[in-house]
């Protein structure tokens, strides 16, 4: 004899199987639902090795099913805009117990992503349709599937959950792949494909990696940056890069790294300071890796200076120095890859021309480098050559920054804060007074991405 989650064996026995467990919140997401609920004071004739959810459509009837051995349990495969229901049974030795009393109506659906903009609106970035400067966030449009704020120099762009990807601002390279050098103050489609991914970034330029691993780019070809085995060759329309299909990451600028599957770092671009990290100074115009090892996990790069960590949590730094901003103590330039300090816990670093952050898996914040608006949030503008601590706070999980020293950071209770400089109100404050330490940006707790560029920010919620 079945039952829901297995067979009933030769041990059965209803007098020792647990009683029901209590249904409890059913929580719907994307798709999906999070069931709760209170395992049986009485467990019968032996302890409870699992439990088993089942949710079952209102209208058709179907059933989805997911087992677990605590609470809650996601049950997922399910259709947005439907109604179900959910009930839970505990299973110990001697068989299932009976359903719990059925939970109350949910319904599924997408989530509600708004893109927001603020700060330098001389190209039209902040895609509102005219060229006026916004000191607080204003809402991009009426779509409400965003995915991922890109980072642009005059112009911005951004993913879809659809996998689709849109551009606005400065077009004068290009960089908005409409194959015209018209500029935008509103986001126009980059053609008509459905496959890209989150995985993109730029500067004058941009590259863009596909869900098939292909990698793109288009705009200006400062040094062979587009990677086509050229150079001052714009492009207006995505080119593809080799024929490779394993790229991952990618970090763009005047100089481009990219991240492979399997864990190596590809490098091209401008190299006048080293910072493609080939321990010399010579420009390339097409992939070349960087060393020889497969431990790469996250890279960044503005300007001449470059940060990436590794899958240990190492910390590494190359490129120029003129202010300390490798974290190195000194300002000596490094053309490959130096550690910075001996810390294993870093997950994500961003490097902004002169200076660089980092957050740590224990959700804090350090910055070194240049300090002349006060980004490094010490609540001075003393220049530091290694990282600090940014406050005592535990509680940071997302950071951004940008060439024109500012910095912003999600917690993890989602509230967006902001530091350093504001002239065009960059730091969403409603004003242009600068910040040396972090200020919460409005009372919103439904930030979930946030990327600063040269002119301001883009953030999305959920």
């Amino acid at each position: 004899m079945r039952y829901l989650g297995g067979f009933i064996t030769a041990s059965y026995n209803p007098l020792k199987v647990p009683n029901p467990p209590t249904i409890g919140t059913v929580t719907p997401g994307n798709a999906q639902v999070s069931v709760a609920f209170t395992a049986p004071s009485n467990v019968g004739g032996s302890a409870i090795t699992s439990f088993t959810v089942l949710v079952t459509d209102s209208s058709s009837g179907a059933t989805f099913s997911n087992t677990g051995s605590a609470s809650p349990i996601v049950v997922t495969g399910l259709t947005n805009g439907n109604t179900y229901t959910a009930k839970v049974l505990a299973v110990n030795s001697y068989g299932p117990s009976a359903f719990s009393a059925p939970s109350g109506s949910v319904v599924p659906a997408a989530p509600v992503l708004r893109l927001y903009t603020w700060g330098n609106n001389n190209q039209g970035q902040l895609g509102q349709n005219d060229r006026v400067v916004r000191s607080s966030p204003t809402q991009v449009g009426a779509l409400t599937n965003w995915s991922q704020p890109l980072n642009g120099s005059g112009f911005e762009w951004a993913t879809t959950t659809a996998g689709t990807l849109f551009a606005w601002g400065y077009n004068g390279s290009g960089q908005l792949a409409q194959n015209d050098t018209i500029r935008r103050s509103s986001p126009v489609q980059v053609g008509a494909l459905t496959n890209w991914s989150d995985n993109a970034d730029g500067g004058d330029m941009c590259a863009a990696i596909k869900t098939d691993g292909t990698l793109w780019t288009w705009g200006f070809d400062y040094a062979g940056s587009l990677g086509q085995g050229t150079r001052g060759i714009n492009k207006s329309s995505p080119v593809q890069v080799g024929a490779l299909t394993d790229w991952s990451k990618i970090a763009a600028g005047g100089t481009c790294f990219s991240i492979k599957t399997g864990g190596a770092l590809w490098s091209w671009g401008d190299n006048t300071s080293g910072q493609q990290g080939q321990n010399d100074r010579i420009p390339r115009s097409s992939p070349v890796q960087v060393g020889t090892l497969t431990d790469w996990s996250q890279v960044s790069l503005r300007g001449s200076t470059c940060v990436a960590v590794k899958t240990n949590g190492t910390l590494w730094s190359w490129g120029a120095n003129y202010i300390g901003q490798l974290g190195q103590n000194n300002l000596i330039y490094r053309s490959s890859p130096v550690q910075v300090g001996a810390l294993t816990t870093w997950s994500q670093a961003v490097s902004c021309v002169s200076f660089c952050v980092a957050l740590s898996t224990n959700g804090t914040i350090f910055a070194w480098g240049d300090n002349s608006n006060g980004q490094l949030g010490q609540n001075d503008r003393i220049t530091r050559s290694s990282p600090v601590q940014i406050g005592a706070l535990t509680d940071w999980s997302k950071i951004s920054a940008n060439n024109l020293k500012m910095c912003a950071s999600i917690k993890t209770d989602k509230t967006l804060w902001t530091w350093g400089y504001n002239q065009y109100g960059s730091l969403g404050q409603n004003n242009r007074v600068y910040r040396s330490s972090p200020v919460q940006v409005g009372a919103l707790t439904s930030w979930s991405k946030i990327v600063v560029t040269p002119n301001g920010c883009l953030a999305i919620t959920d």
